[in-house]
């Protein structure tokens, strides 16, 4: 697992630059997934070798949506819970749908803010809240290991039952803080259950951290059979079926003669696993066809400037990943690593303002900028990148940033 993955880094042109340089501002991002049933013990050990002074939990600030926002004022303005039910109900249900929005989507609602008085002040007091903060609770994963007593930086509460910081990780960020997301995965702890049980019926005994995964390309015989039930990210429906369109040369197993080939084929194939699991979420999910036509037929995929060819090739000319928008700004706008690293992260926390502000940068660079300590950039139109290219592959980053 681990050599593929080298393997799988390098063929995609992933430097380790781009998560650790000299240029970066802010601290990497570290994710971590333990067994749900030893989550605490992950706690408890950080907790008591850096300190209880120095090792939090973090809140986290649960925000009023449409329906909660015209629920609540609905409430204070004593309206019946009925009338108050029919309004709510009239909000689709879509994922980050506001109360303006819903105006424009549902002619009944629109109608209804119109011609009601009482419907048109609800609705209109709702908007001005919707977004507000409306609970705390504790982040899921969030913990924050601090230099020196966390008070120094930070006022505690508590929620749940305990004490957590009460700034959100974006504050604890900005003040130079390292949050850690140790988050509990049901999934790993299945496959320690599964490893005891096989172990427990059949006397074997499976190291799970050392399986030859690229040595075994018939396990992508089983996903595409629809035999995914209790694979982690594999069980849908959609999934399966998307997986049966990146495999559809699934017969190529049959063509294996020697090791190399086995090898060879097992590591394609975990190459377009990774990319389905990153392709298969709201907005990248559109681009599914073309990555899918890409494994079709290789030669069918259009780049819109040739130096994106090194950069997207193994991802059939989509953009799936983070760091390949970083090294599409280095490539073609000549970005620094440290100012590639800012549009990661301005994708990562949805900070669109970042966005904007990067945009001309990105197409015709920053030459005349008075800031002493902003890195030049040259920008795409003097690299010899045509507008209308960077504009239409600007267009793409901004539509991934939307779900990256």
């Amino acid at each position: 697992m681990r050599e593929i993955s080298r393997d799988v880094d390098k063929e995609l042109h992933v430097n380790n630059k781009l998560f650790l340089n000299p240029e970066r501002i802010s601290m990497p991002d570290f994710d971590i997934d333990f067994c749900y049933n030893r989550r605490h013990e992950v706690i408890e050990y950080v907790t008591k070798k850096y300190g209880a002074e120095r090792v939090s939990q973090i809140v986290t600030f649960g925000t009023m949506a449409a329906k909660n926002a015209i629920r609540d004022v609905a409430r204070v303005m004593d309206i019946p819970y009925a009338e108050t039910d029919r309004i709510a109900k009239m909000i689709p249900n879509e994922l980050k749908m506001t109360i303006e929005k819903a105006l424009l989507m549902n002619p009944e609602l629109k109608a209804e803010y119109d011609s009601n008085t009482q419907t048109k002040e609800l609705i209109d007091m709702a908007i001005k809240l919707e977004g507000s903060p409306r609970h705390t609770s504790k982040h899921a994963a969030g913990v924050l290991i601090a230099d020196k007593d966390i008070t120094d930086y930070a006022p505690l509460m508590t929620s749940e039952g305990e004490v957590v910081i009460e700034f959100p990780m974006t504050t604890l960020e900005e003040l130079g803080l390292v949050k850690m997301d140790f988050l509990g995965l049901r999934t790993l702890t299945v496959i320690k259950d599964a490893v005891k049980a096989i172990k427990r019926n059949y006397g074997v005994d499976i190291d799970i951290d050392n399986l030859d995964i690229d040595s075994y390309p018939e396990i992508y015989e089983m996903l595409v059979n629809d035999n995914t039930i209790g694979v982690f990210q594999f069980e849908s429906g959609g999934m399966t079926s998307m997986l049966k369109q990146m495999f559809y040369d699934i017969d190529r197993l049959n063509t294996i003669k020697t090791d190399e080939d086995r090898k060879s084929l097992g590591h394609e194939f975990f190459e377009r696993l990774i990319a389905g699991i990153s392709l298969y979420r709201p907005g990248p999910m559109d681009y599914i066809p073309d990555y899918v036509a890409g494994i079709h037929d290789p030669n069918s995929v259009k780049y819109d400037c040739p130096e994106l060819e090194p950069i997207l090739k193994r991802t059939y000319g989509v953009i799936v990943y983070q760091e390949q928008v970083q090294e599409i700004c280095r490539a073609l706008a000549g970005y620094s690593f440290g100012r590639a690293d800012l549009i990661r992260r301005a994708m990562g926390k949805k900070k669109q303002y970042i966005m904007d502000a990067e945009k001309e940068i990105f197409l015709h660079g920053n030459k005349d900028t008075k800031k002493e300590d902003e890195d030049l950039v040259p920008g795409c139109i003097a690299n010899g990148i045509s507008e209308e290219a960077a504009l239409t592959i600007w267009g793409k980053m901004e539509e991934f940033a939307k779900y990256a």
